[in-house]
């Protein structure tokens, strides 16, 4: 299944509690429920001004309808296409 990494410019974003964190999770996990078990989010990156998620998912699409059913953006969706980490070097 393709996995996809999701930008969302939220600004503030380094600056929300965890209960702000835990609610948007929440919200996240709902709307995941609602779409089936074709969509998985893994886990996110949050950085000043953004959030950075990384999904699996069967296409772009899927991953858009889960942003507009949360009421997330989604600035940006990219497929990932390959994975590399130290061991590549090797």
């Amino acid at each position: 299944m393709p996995r996809f990494v999701i930008e969302r410019e939220i600004p503030g974003a380094g600056t929300l509690s965890e209960q702000q964190l835990k609610t948007v999770s929440q919200t996240s996990c709902q709307v995941l429920r609602e779409l089936g078990p074709q969509v998985q989010w893994l886990h996110s990156y949050v950085t000043a001004d953004k959030i950075y998620c990384v999904y699996i998912a069967p296409d772009e699409d899927q991953v858009r309808e889960h942003a507009r059913l949360g009421g997330f953006p989604a600035n940006s969706v990219a497929r990932v296409m390959r994975v590399i980490d130290p061991t590549t070097a090797e």
